[in-house]
């Protein structure tokens, strides 16, 4: 299944634009979690097929995704140290900055996420993240 055809599945969103965003803030807080290298192993896995959907304003690569469409928090991305938060940190991220539809959970997004990268990794490199998420949002990848 598509990538983005799985969060909106697993993450009970109506469009694709709500799975967009949740993936591009989901990656970005990962991201914010582990080195530049660990980061560039991880873009280096992902296909470069494009994310198709219905919604033709949505055409970018799942590359684009975890490399972030918003320049300044890409380039953040890549000259920071690897941050230090907890998973209730985390999760305020995200449900802060998703603005999830009324109804849906942040854990049950977050976790659709999880679901569709796994997908598209090897089990080394989903054994890497593992290693960068704090303690309840490692249980959470585990589980997706």
């Amino acid at each position: 299944m598509p990538f983005i055809d799985t969060v909106m599945q697993k993450g009970h969103l109506e469009n694709a634009f709500d799975a967009k965003q949740v993936s591009e803030l989901v990656f970005r807080t990962m991201r914010d979690l582990m080195t530049r290298e660990a980061s560039e192993r991880v873009a280096a896995e992902l296909p470069e097929e494009e994310v198709p959907t219905k919604d033709k304003p949505i055409q970018d690569k799942l590359t684009d995704l975890w490399q972030d469409t918003d320049p300044v928090a890409g380039f953040m991305s890549k000259v920071r140290e690897p941050q230090k938060f907890d998973a209730d940190s985390f999760l305020f991220r995200i449900r802060q900055e998703a603005d999830l539809p009324q109804g849906v959970d942040v854990e049950t997004a977050v976790s659709a996420v999880f679901s569709a990268t796994k997908e598209k990794l090897s089990l080394e490199r989903n054994e890497e993240i593992a290693t960068w998420l704090p303690d309840k949002i490692k249980q959470m990848w585990e589980a997706a």
